[in-house]
Order: structure tokens, then C-alpha cells, then sequence
């Protein structure tokens, strides 16, 4: 096919078959770990991540400016993992020049495609070539400059990905680490799947894939009789597209939306605008009132309002007693683990973490139900920071602060300072932010594959402590591997050592680990807890 102009409808396709390819794809970039640990969730996380921006699509849409519009803004709520938040901010960038046109060549296609790089960097605070960035950055350059007025999308598309292939196999070049588990980087390769299946989709193939809905709770109506008194309000959202004859779309002041709430007493309120597509979330008693005030500003293209009392919006009611000045959100994996965190006073728990990143919009949602004035985010892994941060750029009701804690006991350990009753939020924040970064992490989890990493030569059901990042014991056993972590870790200058014991370790197992760690490190104060997790057997964390 020759395609010289590209419209909206066409894009929603190219789409489509991008996210098709990268789904069918998904369990094998999931396994392209530098460790050979199977929780590896880079697939995972890019489909979701694409199933996100899919779901704000509608059909029949014409314009490729509306749909790329449509698309950015649901792909960043629905953003998770490092893989996911860059995957969005390259879209958010592409959309920042496609979003005022009708149809688009091969050339402004391109040039698009050219500040999605600019996006996508400025992201990151410190990108790292030899990812997803580089091979997105490179292709996009290669394929702008051999292109012309006379060239068609597919020729675009077809340099774009010939150079993203050579471009992946390099990344084993740019990052030694990548070279040693001969593996090329896992985000990168999903990108080519992207942009080969949006390809398929342009060259006409059809597309069968169907996205996976976005999950709802029941709606219990019985939850709310004829004798009921409705006491929890609305929750209501609505999308509205800025109109000139209300507004100046482009010189819109979003505290406008937000006085005007403010002044209808609206509860949890989050808002953003993109362009001139204004998002509204809102706890109201009235609803008709919110709507009134806001269609002063454009029309609506989409609203929602559902009753709260019904059950499915328990975490949805307002908090109508006064802001506290300050609450943690924390992201937990396993049971035993999130207990044990509210039990030390985290306000929302998100379930997540490894091998099952939150998005953006899960920590949106926590924040909705702080009611705070500051919100302190523990993401407790280094593939959630991102989102977390991305989040924390889309909400205006509370400040909020990242501590990046890179694991679970980092965030142990940051909220074993955070004291409930001391106000002072920055010494908080410092505190905990000290107190993060002087743990001394240990993940000790079995083998899934052969491999040679970090010096060591690995069989697959090696047992392997991984402290800072990098692996430093390789046993027959988990509690060999720990041990032998312990003894080249300056734990004689450690007070506490603390083990969260995961699902698959038996009452044998712990109780032998606690006497050997007794015999050893009897000066220290040692603790077990329950964590629950999944492919970790232990997690330790050393003060």
C-alpha cells in the first residue's frame, strides 16, 4: 500500500495492531531479565499501558489529532513500570504535534515522532542509553533524515523499524550488563514490537485483537434502598472539551475548574487538562450543580455518577473531617507485608510491586483518599518510581513527595522513622529519607534459567541474594544464599536485622534460619514477619 496522507482512523489502527503484536509478544520480553528471576514484567506492563490509551478511543473519528489526543491522555493514567511511564511520555510527545491536525504526510508524521524523543528524555532524570530511549531516539532520527515531500508513511515506518532492529541488537554494546546475560533490553523490544505491529496494521493486515476491558466492580443497588438518606454523595467525572464560543481553550486557566468546585464544596477533587480536553473527578452531594457549572466552560463528552453508598464505592466516599497535614501511601507485595505497614502507619496500601507494577491512575486514586495536605509515596520498587512521580504531576489536591525507596526494604525502613503526631512534614520526609537510603537490602529468590551474571555462573534452581542491585551470594539454598550475604556485609555493624519470610518457605525452613542467624548475630535485634510475597523466599533488611 502506498499511504500519503494518515487520518485518525487509520492511526486507531495502527494502534490497535501495535498493542496486538505487543500483547502477543508480552510473556517473552517479560523473560528477558538480566537476572534469571522470573519476575519479569516489562511485556506486562507495556500492554497494560497500551490497553489504557486504547480504552479512551471512540469510534469513527476522523481526525488523527482528536484520536492521538484521546490515546496520550489514556496511556499516561494507565502508565506502569519504568517501560510504561517512558512508553506514554513518548506518546504525550508525539501528540503535542499531532493534536492540531486533521491528517497528517510522512514528514509531520515524522517530525512527531522527533518530539516524542525530546519528551521521552526529559522524563528521565538520568536516561540511560541502551534502552527503550535509545532505540526510539536513533530510529526516529535515522528514518527523518531519509525521508521527503514525495515519501509515504510506509516508508517512514519501514526505516523507523529497520533501524530500531539494528538499534536493539546494539543495546547488548551500550550496556555491559545486557552483554553478560546475552539478552538485549527488554523495554526496547517491546517498542519494536509496537511500531512492527502498528506497521502490519498500516500495510492492511487485519487486526482481531481486543483489548482487555478495564476491570469494574459490581454495582450492588440494594445497597441503597427507597428508605435510605444519601450520605456519601456522588462520585462524579466527566470529560469536557473546552468550547471558543464559552472559552479561550488555549489561555484556560484550570484553577477556574477549581474554584468553581471549591465553591460547590466538591470533595477529591482531581482535574488536569490536556489541550482543550479538561478530566474532572469530584465527590459532590450535587451533581446537577457541578455539571451546570462546568458546561460554562465547553460541552461534555463523557460523564459519570455514581451513587457512593453502593458498595463497590466504599474507597470512593468522601472524607469530609479536616485535612490531615500529612499521610503515606505505600506500595506493598504480599499480605503479611501491607499489614504490617498499616500496622506502622501506612494511610493507603496499593498491592504491587514486583513482577505486578501499579499505574499512575492506582496512585491517583490513593491519593483521593488521603484527605492530607502532604502525601508522603513509597513506591518500594525501582520499576514504580516513575509512575509514582507521574502521578504525582497529575494531582492538585495535596502536595505530594516521592521518596524513592527501590525496594521493600527501603520502605521498611523509611517508615519505621515516619512518627503519626509530629507535624513537621519535612523532617519527615528527611528522616525517612535517611533512613531509606541506610538500609542494606537483601532479595534472595531461586533460578529460573541458566545464566552468567555479575561474574557468577548460574544453574537454573541456584538460590541468589541480591543486595544493591547486584547479585552476591549463589547457593543450593535460600538460607545458604542469605547467610553468605550476611557474612560479606559488614552486619557486625548493624543493630537489627530484619527478615520478611515469603509464601513458599515452611516453619522447617524459618525456624533453621532463625538459629543459625541467633548463633551468629546474637548482639543483633533479629525479627521475622510473615511477608507473604511471592517469588522472593526472603527479604532482609539490615540497620
Amino acid at each position: 500500500m502506498s499511504t500519503q496522507i494518515l487520518d485518525g482512523k487509520r492511526y486507531a489502527q495502527m494502534l490497535l495492531g501495535g498493542a496486538a503484536l505487543l500483547s502477543a509478544h508480552a510473556e517473552e520480553l517479560n523473560a528477558l531479565n538480566v537476572f534469571p528471576v522470573c519476575d519479569g514484567d516489562t511485556g506486562t506492563n507495556m500492554s497494560k499501558t497500551m490497553q489504557g490509551g486504547l480504552a479512551e478511543l471512540d469510534d469513527g473519528q476522523s481526525a488523527i489529532g482528536r484520536l492521538s489526543n484521546l490515546f496520550a491522555k489514556g496511556i499516561l493514567l494507565s502508565a506502569r513500570g519504568n517501560s510504561g511511564v517512558i512508553l506514554s511520555q513518548i506518546f504525550a510527545g508525539i501528540n503535542e504535534k499531532l493534536k492540531e491536525y486533521e491528517t497528517v504526510n510522512a514528514i509531520e508524521l515524522a517530525d512527531a515522532y522527533r518530539n516524542g524523543i525530546a519528551k521521552s528524555y526529559a522524563a528521565v532524570q538520568n536516561p540511560t542509553e541502551g534502552t527503550i530511549l535509545t532505540v526510539f531516539r536513533e530510529s526516529t532520527e535515522y528514518a527523518r533524515a531519509r525521508i521527503d515531500e514525495s515519501s509515504t508513511v510506509e516508508d517512514f515506518f519501514r526505516l523507523h523499524i529497520d533501524e530500531a532492529r539494528r538499534c536493539l541488537q546494539k543495546t547488548k554494546e551500550l550496556l555491559p550488563v545486557l552483554a553478560e546475560a546475552d539478552v538485549v533490553d527488554s523495554g526496547a523490544a517491546g517498542y519494536l514490537f509496537i511500531a512492527e505491529g502498528m506497521y502490519e496494521a498500516l500495510s492492511g493486515k487485519k487486526i482481531e485483537y481486543q483489548p482487555q476491558p478495564q476491570q469494574e466492580a459490581r454495582l450492588d443497588i440494594d445497597a441503597f434502598t427507597r428508605d435510605s438518606v444519601l450520605e456519601f454523595g456522588y462520585c462524579t467525572e466527566v470529560l469536557i472539551r473546552l468550547t471558543t464560543a464559552k472559552v479561550d481553550p488555549d489561555t484556560f486557566a484550570l484553577d477556574t475548574v477549581l474554584q468553581a468546585l471549591q465553591a460547590l464544596q466538591g470533595e477529591s477533587v482531581v482535574a488536569y487538562k490536556q489541550d482543550d480536553i479538561v478530566k474532572v473527578h469530584v465527590h459532590t452531594f450535587t451533581p446537577g450543580a457541578v455539571l451546570a457549572a462546568l458546561q460554562n466552560y465547553g460541552e461534555f463528552l463523557t460523564v459519570k455518577i455514581e451513587n457512593m453508598s453502593l458498595g463497590h464505592s466504599e474507597s470512593e466516599r468522601p472524607k469530609p473531617e479536616k485535612k490531615k497535614p500529612f499521610s503515606v501511601v505505600a506500595v506493598a507485595a504480599g499480605e503479611g507485608i501491607a499489614a504490617l505497614f498499616t500496622d506502622m502507619g501506612a494511610d493507603q496500601i496499593i498491592e504491587g510491586g514486583q513482577s505486578f507494577n501499579p499505574s499512575a491512575e492506582d496512585f491517583v486514586k490513593a491519593f483521593r483518599h488521603c484527605n492530607s495536605e502532604h502525601i508522603i509515596v513509597l513506591p518500594n520498587n525501582k520499576n514504580v518510581v516513575m509512575a509514582a512521580k507521574q502521578a504525582a504531576e497529575l494531582y492538585e489536591e495535596a502536595e505530594i513527595h516521592v521518596i524513592e525507596t527501590k525496594n521493600i526494604m527501603q520502605g521498611f525502613g523509611a517508615l519505621s522513622v515516619i512518627t503519626p503526631g509530629i507535624d513537621d512534614v519535612a523532617a519527615q520526609i528527611s528522616g525517612a529519607t535517611r533512613a531509606a537510603a541506610d538500609v542494606i537490602d537483601c532479595e534472595v529468590t531461586a533460578a529460573v534459567r541458566d545464566a552468567h551474571v555479575g561474574g557468577f555462573d548460574i544453574k537454573a534452581g541456584d538460590f541468589m541474594a541480591i543486595s544493591g542491585g547486584h547479585i552476591v551470594a549463589v547457593k543450593p539454598t535460600a538460607e545458604e544464599a542469605l547467610l553468605e550475604m550476611l557474612a560479606g556485609a559488614d552486619a557486625d555493624l548493624c543493630e537489627i536485622i530484619t527478615v520478611f519470610v515469603g509464601k513458599a518457605v515452611t516453619e522447617e525452613r524459618r525456624a533453621a534460619l532463625a538459629e543459625a542467624l541467633e548463633e551468629t548475630y546474637g548482639d543483633c535485634e533479629i525479627s521475622f514477619y510473615e511477608g507473604g510475597q511471592e517469588i522472593y523466599d526472603y527479604y532482609l533488611a539490615l540497620e
